[in-house]
């Protein structure tokens, strides 16, 4: 693992769900400083009570100034205008961000730092924070998520692609894309905290209290019920099967009352992390019921490793990035193959072939991912 180096991080925020970036940039920060820039957004903010709601949270963490983690790993929320693309807000953001950001590496004692970003919106900060190296991580093809200014997005992920002194990307067709502009690409997986979710096969976890008593099989899903989650699919599966239980765990960004309706359909909202484990204990099978689109067919679900960690047998839609993973996962399209293949996965539930799955993780750990991008990194030229 590299050492000893300042990195500025462009991600999400901190205080969300564990994504790649949370858990690569605490494993950097055993040996490295870090400075955690909480989200500066892709989408411009519309007239709904979310969205209100995200702007009094935003503005509660601007006035805590730089938040300390651990002793190498710092989280500051600086103010921008949640305006991306608008070409004068692009430009005010930059010189404020820059000023700020400057400020807050300064106190925790960074010097010279990787900037290190998974937003292309970060583009207009390249070249003003005294960076050595620039890392553009692509983990999503971002012009194609909704409400997004998707051609301002195209325009500014072109252009730090081409100025990065390194790509990653999570997908080989995200890679493929990215590499035609800057041969210094790399297609870098997820991975995956085996020791997290492989207790979910010890028996001295209690299953969570809120899924006692649930009629079996369990069918689950945990993660971002957003506009990429399949729900017709799933509704069809629980009409169809009515004797099983859907179990699904996350945050809704779209209507789900045509699930909610459904007698075996259990909605119970986001869980932390920690939990996670425990709830795999009660699910029989993990479901990956993604849409077919522009988004998905370059994504690399979390979930996936996720679940196989658990011990769980996993059906799934047929994504590239999952279809790697064959003779792990089942792949499915429409309810009467997902359903085939879901009682297929169940006839396979026994000690042997969980503990294999989960044999099968040990060498996609995050430690491993890191050292491989330390490795590219190590051969990355320092700027001048």
């Amino acid at each position: 693992m590299i050492r000893n180096e300042s990195i500025i991080c462009f991600a999400h925020d901190w205080n969300g769900d564990p994504t790649s970036k949370t858990h690569i940039m605490r494993i950097l920060s055993e040996k490295n400083r870090i400075l955690w820039v909480d989200s500066i957004g892709m989408r411009r903010p519309t007239v709904s009570g979310r969205d209100a709601r995200r702007l009094a949270r935003k503005l509660r963490q601007i006035t805590r100034g730089l938040v300390t983690v651990n002793p190498n790993l710092h989280v500051a929320s600086p103010l921008v205008l949640p305006l991306p693309g608008v070409p004068g807000v692009d430009r005010l953001n930059a010189t404020l961000l820059s000023a700020s950001l400057r400020y807050f590496a300064r106190r925790a004692g960074l010097t010279r730092p990787i900037v290190w970003t998974f937003l292309p919106t970060t583009v207009g900060l390249l070249g003003r924070l005294g960076e050595s190296r620039v890392i553009y991580h692509c983990v999503d093809e971002y012009s194609a998520f909704a409400g997004v200014p998707r051609e301002a997005l195209r325009r500014m992920e072109a252009e730090l692609v081409r100025r990065a002194d390194l790509v990653l990307a999570s997908s080989e067709t995200l890679a493929e894309a990215r590499r035609r502009v800057n041969p210094r690409t790399f297609f870098v997986s997820h991975g995956v905290d085996v020791a997290h979710f492989s207790r979910a096969l010890d028996p001295a976890l209690p299953r969570p209290a809120d899924v006692a008593g649930l009629a079996r099989p369990v069918i689950g899903f945990f993660g971002l019920l957003a506009e990429w989650i399949d729900l017709e699919l799933l509704a069809a599966i629980a009409r169809r099967r009515p004797h099983w239980t859907l179990l699904l765990l996350g945050k809704a960004t779209v209507d789900t009352g045509a699930l909610r309706a459904l007698p075996n359909v259990r909605l119970l909202g986001q869980k932390p992390y920690a939990a996670l484990p425990a709830y795999c204990r009660a699910f029989d099978v993990g479901l990956i019921p993604f849409r077919i689109d522009e988004l998905t067919v370059r994504a690399n679900p979390l979930k996936l490793r996720e679940y196989l960690a658990a011990g769980l047998p996993v059906v799934s839609t047929d994504l590239p990035e999952v279809r790697k993973y064959a003779g792990l996962v089942r792949l499915a399209g429409g309810p009467e193959g997902f359903i085939e293949a879901i009682e297929a996965a169940l006839a396979d539930r026994n000690e042997p072939a969980d503990r294999a799955r989960v044999a099968a993780m040990q060498s996609e750990s995050w430690e491993a991912r890191v050292e491989q991008i330390s490795e590219l990194l190590e051969d990355t030229e320092v700027r001048v």
